[in-house]
């Protein structure tokens, strides 16, 4: 088992990239978070990898963050959910707001991703919304997590407008677990401002 990489980038596309360690080139598959966070090509990257293998193949996954790997081990392990997918997905939202998408129930955002229909997407919510709060690698805790994001989406969108404003994840989900979560996402990130500014 492969479980990651330090070495030379030598090539990158839209989908991969080719790390040469010790002389031998190894072919990642990667999410564009990860792309938008390569080194010049020539210079030394590392990589978290996950080794998919298979009866025609044997792939590479890599990620720049381990809380990226692991959220991807967590989404592949539902029925269904192959590692395209689980790529797909974490190319259209980052680990924290998929994981909050799933957390709060909201099905529809994910099908957002390519070759996510809402079958599946409720499928993902179903098996993983009690379990993406304790993912390792979150500098945010699991039961303030999932409390926070289960409330509703706009609770979902109140947290990450917070953080867009450069509050941190754990505040900005303290601040919204205590206000009433059937309000707007706009009344929430109203009041939660008024919190925060008194801290």
């Amino acid at each position: 088992m492969i479980a990651s990489l330090n070495g030379k980038l030598v090539y990158s596309d839209n989908t991969s990239v080719v790390v040469e360690c010790s002389g031998v080139g190894l072919k990642c598959f990667v999410t564009k978070n990860t792309l938008s966070n390569l080194p010049a090509t020539g210079e030394n990257m590392f990589l978290y990898t996950h080794m998919n293998v298979r009866e025609d193949a044997i792939e590479l996954y890599g990620f720049k963050e381990l809380e990226e790997l692991n959220t991807f081990k967590l989404i592949t392990s539902v029925s269904g959910v192959g590692s395209k997918i689980g790529i797909a997905l974490l190319s259209e939202f980052s680990a924290e707001r998929l994981c909050m998408c799933i957390a709060s129930g909201d099905a529809k955002m994910l099908t957002a991703a390519s070759g996510v229909g809402i079958k599946l997407a409720q499928r993902i919510v179903l098996e993983l919304k009690d379990k993406v709060g304790s993912i390792p690698g979150t500098d945010m805790g699991g039961m303030e997590f999932a409390a926070a994001t289960k409330k509703s989406s706009a609770a979902t969108e109140a947290i990450e407008a917070l953080i867009s404003l450069g509050y941190g994840k754990t505040e900005a989900t303290q601040a919204v677990l205590h206000l009433d979560g059937t309000l707007s996402s706009g009344e929430l990130i109203k009041q939660a401002l008024k919190i925060l500014s008194r801290r």
